[in-house]
């Protein structure tokens, strides 16, 4: 008679080599390590080869810089301009962090009014998707006649930012469970505990996902808006900074101000991933599975 174990009680000891776990917790530990280790060195590694590609690129073609600069200029440029690119920096960022702080307080507002009355979402959803599939680039150029140059490119910033923020949440408070709504009701709650003791807090992680898109297009709203300022010959944002130098042959101070503003969405977006996964680290699916 044969002594070996029960098939699942092997399989949970063992390991299945089909989906890739191992018997071992340290094996797993490792296999986790060892994935994480990937997810950032992979990307390094690819950046460092398409720099080497380009710089030989340049170097062996012998382009000049107003045509294509070599990324070891475009870095002694960012070092050499870099208080007058990152004062420009700062003038985009407090303006994307205008447009979103407006974009998230009027977004989860409204998206309350239209969950508590159907009457205001039926009267004004359909404008917010107006605004929201209307470019920006058509936009733009509108309010910077009828508006002063800062406040319409906040407002740029904030138009891009709002309907995500405003589509997520509605739909977060719509998609609370009815057994547990019809359960508040029977207990006598009011609307209002409902909508903060239940809806809210279901909603959140829709409401952290739209947060999270929006940081990103916020900035895209005020670079279109900077660069549509910059064409009138106005403003002093890092998108003005480039159509200024695109006009002057400065392809390597274009260059350096294009490394800052793609480095500010990554940042913006880490950060808000971050601030989404501590919100939901200790009771939702999602963030649990990436503890995992």
């Amino acid at each position: 008679m044969s002594s070996s174990l029960p098939p699942t009680a092997h399989s949970r000891e063992s390991g299945n080599p089909a989906d890739g776990t191992s018997g071992s917790p340290l094996s797993r530990g490792r296999a986790v390590n060892f994935d994480r280790v990937l997810r950032v060195a992979l990307p390094i590694v690819v950046l460092l080869l398409g720099l080497s590609l380009w710089e030989a690129v340049v170097r062996i073609g012998n382009i000049p810089p107003y045509v294509l600069p070599d990324p070891a200029l475009i870095l002694r440029t960012l070092i050499s301009d870099r208080a007058l690119l990152f004062q420009s920096l700062l003038v985009t960022l407090l303006t994307t962090f205008e447009g979103f702080l407006l974009a998230a307080i009027g977004g989860v507002g409204l998206a309350v009014l239209f969950n508590q009355s159907r009457l205001v979402e039926y009267s004004l959803y359909p404008y917010a998707v107006i605004l929201q599939v209307t470019p920006i680039v058509a936009i733009a150029p509108l309010l910077l006649i009828y508006l002063p140059q800062p406040l319409a490119v906040l407002a740029c910033a904030w138009i891009v930012a709002f309907f995500p923020v405003l589509a997520n949440t509605t739909l977060g408070l719509h998609s609370v469970d009815r057994n547990l709504a019809d359960l508040f009701a029977l207990y006598g709650a009011s609307r209002g505990q409902i909508l903060w003791n239940l809806k809210l807090p279901s909603a959140l992680p829709y409401i952290l996902g739209g947060l999270r898109i929006a940081g990103g297009l916020s900035l895209i709203g005020a670079v279109v808006a900077e660069i549509a300022a910059g064409s009138a010959g106005a403003g002093s944002g890092l998108a003005y900074r480039i159509a200024e130098s695109g006009y002057r042959l400065n392809i390597p101070r274009m260059f350096a101000a294009l490394l800052l503003l793609s480095v500010a969405g990554i940042v913006i977006f880490y950060l808000l991933s971050a601030i989404n996964y501590l919100a939901l680290r200790r009771w939702h699916e999602s963030a649990l599975e990436a503890e995992r």
